[in-house]
């Protein structure tokens, strides 16, 4: 399954929406694409499963790239 991250690449600062980034990581579970981050040191705001349309419009953005963990 496919999971959509947003996280802050500084983990020690607070969120803030302007900086948020997003990377597209395959896993089994939410818990899953979690476990995989966790050595990045990465403050992971959310993470959402994608597929079907929302899935199809993603993969238009040129910038579309999965994550290899």
């Amino acid at each position: 399954m496919l999971f959509k991250v947003f996280y802050q690449k500084n983990f020690n600062q607070v969120p803030v929406r302007e900086f948020t980034e997003a990377m597209f990581v395959e896993g089994e579970s939410e818990a899953d694409v979690r476990k995989k981050l966790a050595d990045r040191n990465f403050n992971i705001e959310f993470v959402t499963p994608v597929s079907g349309a929302y899935l199809e419009y993603e993969q238009q953005n040129e910038n579309f790239k999965v994550e290899t963990i």
